[in-house]
């Protein structure tokens, strides 16, 4: 049922799509919805509108369900872009929930699941970081955190930056002197590592700080964290005039640095909001048909950054009903403070604030500041989000000239909409892995990355390393069998995954258009390929072999010097060569999307490498899982000495049966 997330533009597409041959039937799609409503009851829950392929169309949420979605069969009161919403149903699925606020928690949850076209998206996928002070261990340790919160300990956050968070790192590191190294490493230390020389830990592995001391400077950390800084300042302040009129100037100069760390965090919290405590304030600018939201996360009343968002799929939806519809999204990764202000009334604030406070487990209010500090804090987030919004136009208006210049430089029919670039890594011919990344108006495209792992290609063959990347990227989309027994794609996300499939030419017909995405949607607008002459022949000489002809062919070469002076050379399938002025902005996007690939393609091949590395040759035994394999090294102490060892010495190891040396015995001496 999960709907293909495919490129942003072509979601956006698909709300307003027709078809010519075949117009969205409008009484087809009321009679869906008639044939639903029979089987509803006046109850809350979550509809989810499908079209003919049973992709998700739109999710709503309703009070009461049979009312809701018997609004859809009144076609005269709809919008227009409900009306094409309706005219491409063709089923409907329910889930009936115990409240409304439940039934809005659900349709947030979906509605981030399918991403479908006719709901408003927040366009994010990085997760926020927080701090974390670890609670499973004697020294706590302090770290930076990202993703589901499993482990015990108290969460900070969230920082708008990875690198807000490093900076707030070191900083508390200075001031508390918190370890930051992991168990196993803390374990093995026999004597202070760097850190404790540098004043940034304590050394609790090796004894220089007792568990009480050390407990309370993780009290100190808490309360810091919590917003009790002054209190924090204040007693740093008075045990550095007790050392310094005990003569003990070693011990106050270490209390004034920490001062001097406490000094830079308060510092660096740009934004005055004092007395707000913690929230996160949001606030909505529009302009040029496109929406920005600015939201400021406050912490224990210091600013712990800012992220501005430009939420999709806003087109005839209110501004109000789109900031509601992002703060549910958003409060599915983050959990809510006990405030969140907002710079205008919400529809049903009140089941907002239900939802919220059901999500945090506490109470929770939305509300719009109207004086004092939380007001002028409004203001200033308000400033901030026209200010974004105005980037992000002006960056829009650049990058559609610098792909207009594209379009020029590299003789295509117009500015790109995806371009796919492509590159290899290997070791002398080993572990070599190919790459695909992705970018279009909007920047790179990161959920359709792809990586190949070579299979064919002969050691120190980057050429046939690059046909068979281009061979297995295109068959797809030619719908051209396999070749040597290849074999097929794997399910979409996956390594070698599928793309979809869009014929290259006019000769085949086309499959009908998905949710009115056109059928050559993955088919690429250019194909950019790290390399010179060589690549680009193997590249053309592949494609003319699958009988693909349209589809623009470019090679980025480093120029002299290897690229230092921004000499890169671009190579045409027809063997004509051009170059750019080491000012041009458009050298400089070209040399961003290579760049992009290259370390893709480095990460993935190192990646590589740290498997095999870390691999065993029990791993090759069918049924012996970690426990029995660390067992038996622990036991003979080396995989060798396992493969060696007669049945009997396999039978006396700990948590080794009789059955499994058997089977490790057998497959170590089979025919023999």
């Amino acid at each position: 049922m999960d709907n293909p997330r495919g490129a942003e533009r072509f979601n956006e597409e698909r709300a307003t799509y027709t078809v010519a041959s075949a117009q969205p039937d409008l009484e087809a799609g009321i009679a869906a919805i008639r044939e639903t409503v029979k089987t509803l009851k006046p109850v809350p829950g979550v509809y989810r509108m499908l079209d003919a392929r049973g992709d998700v169309l739109y999710v709503g949420k309703a009070r009461a369900l049979k009312n809701r979605v018997a609004n859809y069969t009144q076609v005269q009161g709809l919008t227009n872009r409900l009306q094409r919403m309706v005219s491409q149903c063709r089923s409907m699925e329910i889930v009936t929930t115990n409240s409304e606020a439940e039934a809005l928690l659900l349709e947030a949850q979906l509605v981030k699941r399918f991403r479908p076209p006719f709901n408003v998206h927040l366009r994010d996928d990085k997760s926020f970081p927080f701090i974390l002070l670890r609670a499973e261990h004697d020294f706590p340790r302090i770290m930076k955190h990202r993703g589901a919160r499993k482990a015990k300990g108290n969460y900070y956050g969230p920082f708008a930056s990875a690198g807000s968070v490093n900076t707030t790192i070191n900083a508390l590191q200075k001031l508390f002197l918190l370890r930051s190294c992991t168990d196993s490493f803390f374990s093995r230390r026999d004597r202070p590592c760097l850190l404790y020389q540098i004043k940034r830990c304590s050394a609790p592995c090796v004894g220089r700080i007792s568990e009480e001391d050390y407990a309370a400077l993780v009290d100190q950390a808490k309360d810091f964290l919590s917003g009790k800084s002054s209190a924090v300042q204040a007693d740093l302040e008075r045990q550095m005039a007790e050392a310094a009129e005990n003569l003990d100037f070693e011990t106050a100069a270490i209390l004034r640095d920490r001062l001097r760390a406490a000094t830079f965090i308060q510092g660096s919290q740009a934004i005055n909001a004092q007395g707000v405590g913690d929230a996160d304030v949001f606030a909505l600018a529009a302009k040029g048909g496109q929406v920005g939201i600015q939201a400021f996360f406050i912490r224990g009343g210091q600013n712990w950054g800012h992220r501005a968002f430009f939420p999709t799929h806003t087109k005839d939806v209110e501004e109000d009903q789109v900031l509601s519809d992002v703060l549910l999204q958003f409060y599915e990764e983050v959990p809510p403070p006990p405030t969140v202000l907002v710079d205008r009334e919400l529809p049903e604030s009140e089941l907002v604030e239900a939802a919220l406070s059901e999500l945090a487990g506490k109470k929770v209010s939305v509300s719009v500041p109207q004086r004092g500090e939380r007001r002028k804090l409004m203001e200033q987030a308000s400033r901030n989000a026209v200010e974004a919004l105005d980037r992000r136009l002006a960056e829009k208006g650049t990058k559609a000239k610098i792909l207009r210049e594209m379009a020029e430089f590299l003789e295509l029919d117009g500015p790109p909409e995806r371009i796919e670039i492509y590159d290899n890594s290997h070791i002398q011919g080993a572990k070599a892995v190919g790459a695909m990344v992705v970018a279009g108006p909007e920047g790179f495209l990161k959920n359709q990355y792809r990586k190949f792992n070579i299979r064919e290609a002969q050691t120190n063959d980057d050429f046939g390393m690059m046909r068979e990347v281009m061979r297995r990227r295109f068959r797809a989309l030619a719908e051209i069998p396999p070749k040597n027994g290849e074999g097929d794609h794997a399910p979409h996300g996956g390594e070698d995954s599928q793309l979809g499939k869009s014929p290259p030419s006019s000769a085949t017909p086309p499959p009908p258009p998905r949710n009115g995405e056109d059928h050559r949607s993955t088919w690429p607008d250019l194909v950019l390929i790290d390399g010179g002459k060589g690549q680009m022949s193997s590249v053309r000489d592949t494609l003319e072999e699958m009988g693909i002809e349209d589809v623009p062919l470019i090679a980025i070469a480093k120029g002299p010097h290897h690229g230092r002076e921004g000499r890169e050379v671009f190579h045409f399938p027809d063997g004509r060569e051009k170059t750019l002025p080491t000012n041009s902005p458009l050298l400089f996007y070209l040399q961003n999307l290579r760049d992009e690939v290259h370390r893709y393609v480095i990460g993935a091949h190192r990646a590589k490498r740290s498997r095999a590395i870390s691999a065993s040759p029990l791993d090759e035994i069918p049924g012996i899982g970690p426990a029995r394999k660390r067992a038996l090294l622990l036991h003979f102490g080396t995989a060798s000495k396992v493969r060696a060892a007669a049945l009997e010495d396999l039978q006396r190891a700990p948590g080794v049966s009789d059955a499994v040396a058997r089977k490790i015995y057998d497959f170590y001496h089979a025919g023999g």
